[in-house]
């Protein structure tokens, strides 16, 4: 690898962006594709369905046989609330390869018993978010059902570009946070379109445990889905 690839690839990656390097099999020719030039790129759609699926591998392509070499940052799963759903939550997370954090300010919650291996950060979300540095490849989850804690989670997820944004509780209950959102944080309702609520799939869950695969499984479908 040039060491002019390996410079920008290193520094791409140092800032949490997506970065491809393409190269030509016949003539061993390497280029660099950085995710805000993918658009541009001719091949915009491998490009674009490598980056989804975050997965390198060969393509026949105009240029002949290339193999793409994708580097996609880990993602996180940022959870306000220290409940019983995120007990569940978290470790399927890790599972599946997500840098975990778990925001409440409520210390007899958010403790290390009870999230053991699970880094916990007793702050108002606020003050804790900003550090946690939410992103593109950040789903973010709001589980507490307590406005004071929720919402300004949710505000620090709305101004940020993160994927994914749900938060736990009923049609009625998001009907009111949707009118604390607007009212004393103007969001708007396109800002607000993106949060998903009720949160999870509709696969009937019930339990804490339930209602975490049903939570896993629509961040998941969301991270994965083509784009519209």
């Amino acid at each position: 690898m040039r060491l002019d690839i390996l410079r920008t690839l290193n520094e791409e990656r140092a800032a949490r962006r997506s970065v491809v390097v393409v190269t030509n099999q016949d003539s061993g020719a390497q280029r660099l594709v950085r995710a805000a030039d993918v658009a541009g790129d001719p091949l915009k759609s491998l490009l674009e369905k490598r980056i989804r699926l975050a997965k390198s591998g060969i393509e026949e392509t105009p240029e002949g046989k290339v193999f793409l070499t994708v580097h996609v940052p880990s993602p996180k799963l940022v959870i306000t609330g220290a409940v019983h759903i995120s007990q569940a939550l978290a470790p399927m997370g890790q599972l599946l390869g997500y840098d975990v954090t778990i925001v409440d300010p409520r210390t007899a919650f958010a403790s290390i018993e009870r999230f053991p291996d699970v880094k916990v950060i007793a702050e108002w979300p606020d003050v804790a978010l900003p550090a946690v540095g939410i992103d593109h490849y950040t789903a973010f989850v709001a589980l507490t059902h307590d406005p004071k804690i929720d919402d300004p989670g949710l505000t620090v997820a709305l101004k940020s570009d993160c994927f994914y944004i749900g938060a736990l509780g009923s049609r009625k209950t998001h009907a009111r946070r949707v009118e604390r959102l607007k009212a004393e944080r103007g969001f708007t309702d396109n800002d607000i379109g993106r949060i998903h609520s009720p949160i999870g799939l509709d696969i009937g869950a019930v339990s804490p445990s339930e209602i975490a695969v049903a939570i896993i499984g629509e961040i998941t479908q969301r991270l994965r889905e083509e784009p519209a």
